[in-house]
């Protein structure tokens, strides 16, 4: 499988807040949103991609982008996690059904039971304007690539 593509409408999803709460499709209309799918709470490469991205929040901001953290970790490990690392950007869980949200997308992993590294950029109509998928669980999709998915996104 692979991630999902430009152009296509984002299928409907339901992943839990912190408060356990939905956050559906609905969520995302209106303004853009950058849907960071990350593999496991509190792994080395996972650290260091939320804390790199927390750092260019006002950036991201600057350009209209909100960015939530995915993966199919529980909500009670996301919010350790975030607590645990000091960062402000959102959570959402894609614990049970297990990665269907990430299936949907084109972002689980099979192999490994868990979410790939994939970034999705999601335009306020709710189409899918821009994405990329990490050649391996191990790499790390710098800040220069979500601003490069955003200024490719605005000319789309």
């Amino acid at each position: 499988m692979s991630i999902i593509a430009p152009g296509a409408a984002v299928p409907d999803l339901s992943l839990k807040r912190e408060d356990f709460t939905d956050f559906t499709r609905e969520d995302l209309l209106g303004h853009t949103t950058v849907l960071v799918f990350y593999p496991f709470a509190f792994s080395p490469v996972c650290t260091d991609q939320l804390q790199l991205y927390e750092e260019a929040l006002e950036d991201f901001a600057a350009q209209g982008a909100t960015l939530y953290g995915v993966s199919t970790d529980s909500v009670w490990a996301q919010k350790a996690f975030k607590e645990k690392l000091g960062v402000t950007i959102e959570q959402l869980s894609d614990f049970e059904p297990k990665g269907e949200v990430s299936r949907a997308f084109g972002a689980y992993f099979e192999p490994g039971g868990m979410t790939n590294r994939a970034l999705v950029i999601v335009g306020p109509d709710g189409v899918v304007r821009w994405s990329h998928l990490a050649e391996s669980t191990g790499d790390l999709p710098g800040v220069g690539l979500i601003f490069d998915g955003l200024a490719a996104s605005a000319v789309a």
